[in-house]
């Protein structure tokens, strides 16, 4: 079942600023972490350096900003793109509640990463990270949703074939006949969070969801 949600109400479900959470799930896997350090290091050294020998110059402060902003990068990176994930899922003129259920339950390897490495006798070769995921096919009464995946962990094998299972479904049509986008989820009877981020702010969501549903009648 679908409950289209109130104007203003996905402000309060999705923030336009990112959370702590979503601080960290932007951070991503080591890799990525090491690219913004490599990032904020050596683009500090290099604006501050420049800053140093334009000091008697007018542009001096906007050199000196640009080092700080570098050594910040760690910081103000991650907040930036989660902020803009974020943003991707509020621009859409339609959200609505879904109630549903989970009718398949499958797995897939994705490729996380790719990496030249020398082997043994020195030759480069193409190195990949592989990933398992899992994806859940969602339905309700009306048919069939759509589909979301995220990395699986051990937490994950609670899940199965007939859960119940909530989330925010996104439309630019009001009617809902085309769903964009699907927001991270919640399994109430398992108090299960899944998702690849976390888009939504997940006590409010859980909160929202107790009020909405137990007072169908009153609420429109």
């Amino acid at each position: 079942m679908l409950y289209p949600l109130r104007g203003g109400e996905i402000d309060k479900l999705i923030p336009a600023v990112a959370t702590g959470d979503q601080f960290a799930a932007a951070l991503g896997r080591p890799e990525k972490i090491l690219q913004r350090v490599m990032i904020s290091s050596i683009g500090g050294v290099i604006t501050l350096l420049i800053s140093q020998s334009q000091v008697s110059s007018r542009f001096y402060a906007v050199w000196l900003i640009l080092g700080v902003s570098f050594i910040l990068y760690i910081l103000w990176g991650p907040i930036v793109e989660a902020s803009k994930k974020n943003s991707k899922l509020r621009k859409y003129t339609s959200a609505a509640l879904f109630d549903g259920y989970i009718t398949n339950v499958s797995v897939r390897e994705k490729v996380v990463n790719r990496q030249e490495q020398a082997n043994k006798i020195g030759k480069l070769e193409l190195v990949e990270s592989r990933r398992t995921w899992l994806l859940l096919d969602l339905e309700d009464e009306d048919g069939y949703l759509g589909e979301l995946s995220f990395p699986m962990d051990k937490k994950h094998k609670v899940i199965s074939k007939g859960k119940r299972i909530l989330c925010i479904v996104l439309s630019n049509d009001k009617q809902f006949s085309r769903i964009i986008a699907l927001s991270d989820a919640w399994l109430p009877n398992e108090r299960l969070w899944v998702g690849d981020y976390p888009y939504l702010l997940r006590p409010a969501f859980e909160e929202y969801c107790k009020l909405r549903l137990n007072n169908k009648r009153n609420y429109y």
